[in-house]
């Protein structure tokens, strides 16, 4: 079913917000589904700043682990009506670097990202969106847009698809999700729901 992220946002909009004064809105799926777009299409929809957690991550070993970071940053400070402050990882470099990202307590924050809608995190969120695409997809995607000329990026890549497969199954995160949406769909406003279970 097509839908319009201008609908999407006032479906969001008219939920509670459960992390103190902000509405929290998680997206979610594998490396490669379309997760960025899509959260930066809804950013636009809602008017709502997007916290994208690989700039939390410690490098690649810190796929799950970042999470402390994540609270201490950011989600902390937005739960208690302030001001969330994060120095960006620089994939890059290897380090956290650069002038310090400021996220102010909107009325909607996005986080975006691997398990962004991990089970400790859902009591406190509004609205949970699991984006998927077909596998060669997702592939392909992540090596053009991170591998460049690393030798080794596929075999990073494939561990750490691995282990994404691991957590979305355990946590049941697609399931548990709001929404279900086609990342391989590419639309200004529009995006496509799933039902139930969605390809991958």
């Amino acid at each position: 079913m097509r839908d319009t992220f201008t609908r999407l946002a006032a479906t969001i909009e008219a939920r509670p917000a459960r992390l103190g004064p902000v509405r929290l809105v998680a997206v979610d799926g594998p490396s490669g589904a379309g997760k960025t777009c899509f959260a930066g299409r809804l950013g636009v929809a809602l008017g709502a700043p997007v916290v994208h957690t690989d700039d939390l991550l410690d490098g690649w070993a810190d796929q799950f682990t970042f999470w402390p970071r994540l609270e201490r940053h950011v989600l902390g400070p937005l739960r208690d009506g302030r001001t969330a402050s994060y120095v960006p990882y620089r994939w890059d470099f290897g380090t956290f670097s650069g002038p310090p990202v400021r996220v102010e307590p909107a009325p909607t924050v996005l986080i975006e990202g691997v398990s962004a809608a991990r089970r400790e995190i859902r009591p406190e969120l509004s609205f949970a969106i699991f984006v998927t695409a077909p596998s060669d997809l997702r592939w392909s995607r992540t090596l053009r847009r991170d591998g460049g000329d690393d030798v080794a990026f596929p075999a990073y890549l494939e561990r750490w698809r691995l282990a994404e497969d691991r957590h979305f199954a355990d946590e049941a995160t697609a399931v548990s999700a709001d929404l279900v949406v086609d990342g391989a769909m590419e639309a200004d406003d529009e995006y496509q729901a799933y039902g139930w279970p969605p390809p991958g």
